[in-house]
């Protein structure tokens, strides 16, 4: 596509310097641009693209976007936002691909990874082609790409989008976080249908206050679209019924309401739940009708996952017996209550539990089936909201019977420093504190007793610590095993 053609995407701008080169792809990136790369100069929270528009250049750039003045001797578009225009002119040069794919995007404090996985599953059981975006990864049949955020940028998620469909999709499903939301990063994606997991405390670091993190998420629901009749398939949003915030976004968006909840009447609701350390069973109410559900997942939370995903799946008009079936095929997700099995006899679980919220839960649920004592390993990651790091600690010391301070992803934070921070929430209480997260890790391994359950908070699916700026290969899984194995063969 040549460049007056993705200009055409924009409404104001000015051009300095005469061209009309081809333009082959868009980068944000000054290292990845390259002959015929058009560079958009985005002013990031740490850094400022305008600073890299020579090097751009110098690589091969074709032609530079940016709304700062920028020396250059390739032809320089000017706007008012660079990263509007990316979002514009991406959805142009891989023409509209959402329009064309049936998009699910699902966002919440907790709960958004699992509920993409499920979708997935569901959908696909079911027949509907669908791909995937989110913290793990893009993912399509053979289509993979790698993620640094758990939404990416805007012009990698319309390149993606255009390529899983290009591949054979249909549909797909992306977690959309507050960040993303924002910041702009879906802007131009036509979602068709919005989940609402749940709203507790995160990400205040950036938003302030749990009002404007509120108003952040609810941008997914304010833009599924204004519209109804036969111009097109209808607008849904999926809300949680037990979440006091899904009444505020009932009335902030136009679509279509499905309701899903466990406490509360609701379209999708789940009763006589009964939670064991091989999974869950309820019964499953839809709107009157009632339906048994056995599934691998385990925890009350992973009910309120199922049901988001069944009733944002429905709208499809799938069989519900099929769509059941499919949900108790799933055996779980990388790194969300996952169980590390290595000839031990006591229970070690990992899982993505890094908000007060979700290690409560995931310790509730270890509570419903446990014979022994409690284990908890857990930290808080650093450069990032520091008034959750003594809630976590008094949660992780309230619900076990032994509970182990350590480090999570410091970046370029003191370890020490995060720990003292932590320990604020639990004075004059018993625990233990060791920095090092393996070491951690171990202790725990070495201290269990038979029947108990060591629950690894915090890293999940992570295979990797960020320590500084530089991600060191640590995988909590591994270290567990590794552990195990030096207990059974010494």
């Amino acid at each position: 596509m040549d460049l007056a053609n993705c200009l055409e995407a924009l409404t104001d701008f000015r051009q300095d310097r005469r061209g009309d080169p081809e333009i082959s792809n868009l980068v944000i990136d000054s290292r990845l641009a390259g002959p015929g790369s058009l560079f958009f100069c985005i002013k990031g929270h740490a850094l400022d693209g305008h600073r890299f528009a020579s090097m751009a250049e110098k690589n091969g750039a074709a032609a530079i976007v940016a709304q700062e003045p920028v020396e250059a001797n390739v032809p320089v578009i000017y706007v008012n936002d660079t990263h509007r225009a990316l979002a514009m002119v991406a959805d142009h040069f891989y023409g509209h691909p959402s329009h064309h794919l049936h998009l699910i995007g699902v966002t919440g404090t907790n709960g958004k990874t699992t509920i993409t996985y499920l979708v997935q599953a569901i959908q696909e059981s079911c027949g509907l082609a669908t791909g995937l975006i989110g913290t793990m990864g893009m993912h399509f049949k053979n289509h993979q790409a790698a993620v640094v955020n758990t939404t990416p940028e805007v012009h990698l998620i319309h390149e993606n989008l255009a390529k899983m469909k290009e591949q054979g999709a249909e549909s797909v499903v992306m977690e959309t976080s507050s960040n993303a939301l924002y910041d702009g990063r879906v802007r131009g994606c036509d979602f068709n249908v919005g989940i609402f997991t749940n709203l507790t405390e995160d990400h205040l670091d950036l938003h302030g206050t749990m009002k404007d993190y509120m108003y952040a998420k609810s941008i997914l629901f304010t833009q599924l679209g204004n519209r109804y009749g036969e111009h097109g398939e209808s607008k849904v949003a999926v809300l949680n019924q037990d979440d006091p915030v899904s009444d505020v976004y009932r009335h902030m968006t136009a679509a279509h309401v499905i309701t899903y909840g466990i406490d509360h009447p609701a379209d999708f609701r789940a009763e006589s739940i009964q939670i064991t350390p091989q999974g869950t069973a309820f019964t499953l109410n839809i709107r009157g009708t009632a339906y048994p559900v056995a599934m691998k997942l385990i925890g009350k939370f992973s009910v309120y996952n199922a049901l988001a995903a069944l009733a944002a799946c429905s709208v499809r008009g799938f069989d519900t017996y099929r769509m059941i079936h499919a949900l108790e095929q799933v055996p779980g997700v990388s790194g969300r209550f996952e169980s590390v099995r290595a000839g031990q006899d006591f229970s070690v679980i990992v899982d993505y539990s890094h908000t007060p919220d979700s290690l409560e839960n995931a310790l509730a649920t270890i509570k419903e089936f446990a014979r022994g004592r409690i284990l908890t390993v857990v930290g808080c990651g650093g450069d990032r909201e520091h008034g959750k790091r003594p809630i976590m600690a008094k949660i992780a010391v309230d619900n076990s019977d032994l509970a182990i301070l350590t480090s999570d992803n410091p970046r370029t934070e003191d370890p020490e420093a995060i720990l003292a921070e932590m320990e604020t929430g639990v004075k004059g209480r018993s625990y233990k504190k060791i920095t090092d997260r393996r070491e951690a890790i171990r202790y725990a391994v070495r201290a269990a007793q038979p029947d108990d359950i060591i629950l690894i908070a915090g890293k999940g699916h992570e295979t990797y610590q960020i320590i500084g700026k530089v991600k060191h290969h640590f995988d909590d899984r591994e270290i567990a095993k590794n552990a195990i194995a030096e207990i059974i063969n010494k």
